[in-house]
């Protein structure tokens, strides 16, 4: 089974950083593209960020400048570094990751999620 577990999230001053963690565990093949997603109280879930296998990174205007999202293929990886943080960023920040698994001619893709991790920040 695949698993990705977030981490690194919590209370933060306004002002101050974050970085999350999201790491993919199981039998895999390969990761595809990951992200990060968020969802403020009252507010639908949004993209923040993504990253392809090779490097290509895709930002949601609102966080370009702040956020840095990152990946270690080798450690199966990915990182969301927050800088700059107000109380617009309070949010569940949730990673996902397309997989692909199986072996020979035998393989396939699907979406994973992880059950993320609670990002506040206070005045």
């Amino acid at each position: 089974q695949v698993q990705l577990v977030e981490s690194g999230g919590g209370l933060v001053q306004a002002g101050g950083s974050l970085r999350l963690s999201c790491a993919a565990s199981g039998s895999m093949f390969s990761i595809n593209a990951m992200g990060w997603y968020r969802q403020a109280p009252g507010k639908q879930r949004e993209l923040v960020a993504t990253i392809s296998s090779g490097g290509i990174i895709n930002y949601v205007e609102s966080v370009k400048g702040r956020f840095t999202i990152s990946r270690d293929n080798a450690k199966n990886t990915m990182y969301l570094q927050m800088n700059s943080l107000n109380t617009k960023h309070t949010a569940v920040y949730c990673c996902s990751a397309e997989i692909e698994r199986g072996t020979g001619s035998l393989r396939w893709r699907s979406n994973y999620w992880g059950q993320g991790t609670q990002v506040t920040v206070s005045t």
